[in-house]
């Protein structure tokens, strides 16, 4: 919290006292907040007490005891000591970095970072034709509605209520992975292709893409263990981190999206996502030339590895291998 912040803060309390009824003074157009001075505590303080006592009819450290109730419990507030003739000395809360808390929470979490309880106890009773996009999109569900606490049931025959659009033709010859991908990424009204792109090694291919930012993220781990250091989590010092927060906060509403709506393409297109935004952050992990690791390479390699975490977790659930070497 800066001081400007500060300063808002209290005036807002100040504002919510005169709304009470329990200050009777016009509402100063801001609020001074200092460094605490001889006698006082915390982070920062502020006179503003002793300036509306008068206006007041109260005594400065009964304006104070007022304030101070609608300060303690703000956020990025952790304490308020009232001091001397009524000075607010303010203890701001340890502020936790948005980029470690996310990360550690993958970290504990693992695979099962984004499982909820949003269908905790109910069954969804999948009814699909007999046909091979239907069988592996209903397989996918199944995998889904389960990380939600959920119970999925597949049976045929109509009328059914899960019927996308088949496969124009047999995806086997594509391999198991790159033909449920082909049937899984395209939105179920989409006709899905089974065209050899979906086997090619390059940036056009989104699933080669997301296969290959996890192995790139698994080979920097193991580099980083040959040079010495492990992931930490932390602020990773750089911008290139920025973009891929957002995704990765994104995952456990992607997860329960794609099991109430029974869309695994949602879950497909969204590692696509995650993939895009970490692999510009790849080439800034390890140290380069005499560079030794520093506090920012471990954040930056606890991120990766965040990612890598949500990419083979979502793979899994689509029924794909994450390679860990490609």
């Amino acid at each position: 919290m800066t001081p400007a912040d500060l300063s808002r803060t209290v005036l807002d309390a100040v504002c919510r006292a005169v709304g009470d009824g329990e200050l009777s003074v016009a509402v100063p157009e801001r609020v001074v907040v200092t460094e605490p001075g001889p006698g006082g505590c915390g982070d920062f303080a502020t006179a503003v007490a002793l300036r509306l006592a008068h206006a007041a009819g109260q005594p400065p450290r009964h304006v104070a005891g007022i304030l101070r109730e609608r300060l303690v419990g703000a956020d990025g507030i952790a304490d308020v000591v009232v001091t001397g003739p009524g000075f607010l000395n303010i203890h701001l809360a340890e502020q936790v970095d948005p980029v470690a808390a996310l990360v550690a929470e993958i970290r504990e979490k693992g695979a099962r970072y984004g499982h909820g309880d949003a269908l905790a106890g109910q069954v969804v009773a999948l009814r699909v034709p007999y046909e091979v996009r239907a069988e592996v999109v209903a397989d996918a569900v199944v995998r889904i509605v389960r990380t939600q606490g959920g119970r999925a049931t597949v049976e045929h025959g109509e009328p059914v209520n899960l019927r996308p659009v088949p496969a124009p033709e047999d995806p086997a010859p594509l391999g198991p992975d790159a033909a449920r991908w082909a049937l899984l990424h395209p939105a179920p009204h989409d006709r899905p292709r089974i065209t050899a792109d979906h086997l090619v090694q390059r940036e056009a291919n989104p699933l080669f893409r997301v296969r290959y930012a996890h192995a790139r993220v698994r080979s920097l781990g193991r580099n980083a263990a040959r040079l010495g250091f492990a992931a930490e989590p932390g602020p990773p010092r750089t911008g290139t981190g920025a973009p891929l927060l957002t995704p990765l906060a994104d995952h456990p509403r992607i997860l329960t999206a794609a099991a109430t709506h029974r869309a695994p393409d949602r879950l497909a297109r969204h590692l696509v996502t995650v993939a895009d935004a970490v692999l510009p952050l790849l080439p800034s992990v390890l140290p380069v030339g005499e560079e030794k690791p520093s506090a920012a390479h471990r954040a930056r390699l606890a991120l990766a590895e965040a990612a890598g975490t949500v990419l083979a977790g979502g793979l899994s659930l689509l029924g794909i291998d994450a390679p860990e070497h490609l």
